[in-house]
């Protein structure tokens, strides 16, 4: 997978293969190495520690592990590894603006707009998603490349 466009939006499903063996995590981290432009929101840092917790829960991953992978997530927001942007007033407006218009034509859940109103508002020119539903809403938006594009192909 080459990703070319600059700068680089994250959605919650692309920062979890960086951090759990994935399929598609080794791809994922050979598109990424070397990258400094690479956006997530404060969001997908909440959203990932409920998926953390979940795999805990369900004995997927020991809390020893669940810990580690946390603070790892912890240490690389702080060293800059991502430029970490927050949910403001404007990006909720922009949000609730896609659930009623976009969200009229393919489904779009709430965290979903935020991440689609986050990534616009930041200007970014590509969105990395596994989550067939936001493909499939980062396509209709139109406003940036979404990778991975095979995701298109099989949903």
């Amino acid at each position: 997978m080459r990703i070319e466009a600059s700068p680089l939006y994250l959605d919650t499903s692309a920062l979890a293969k960086i951090y759990v063996q994935e399929p598609d995590s080794d791809d994922l981290d050979a598109a990424l190495t070397g990258r400094r432009d690479l956006l997530i929101a404060e969001l997908a840092l909440t959203e990932l520690t409920s998926a953390l917790a979940r795999h805990v829960r369900e004995g997927q991953v020991d809390a020893a592990a669940g810990r580690r992978i946390y603070n790892q997530l912890l240490r690389d927001v702080r060293a800059g590894e991502y430029r970490l942007l927050d949910l403001t007033p404007a990006t909720h407006r922009e949000a609730e603006r896609l659930l009623l218009t976009l969200g009229r034509h393919v489904p779009l859940r709430a965290a979903d707009s935020l991440h689609l109103a986050v990534a616009a508002l930041a200007d970014t020119r590509a969105l990395v998603t596994y989550d067939r539903q936001l493909h499939a809403a980062a396509l209709a938006l139109g406003a940036f490349e979404v990778v991975p594009a095979s995701l298109a192909r099989t949903a």
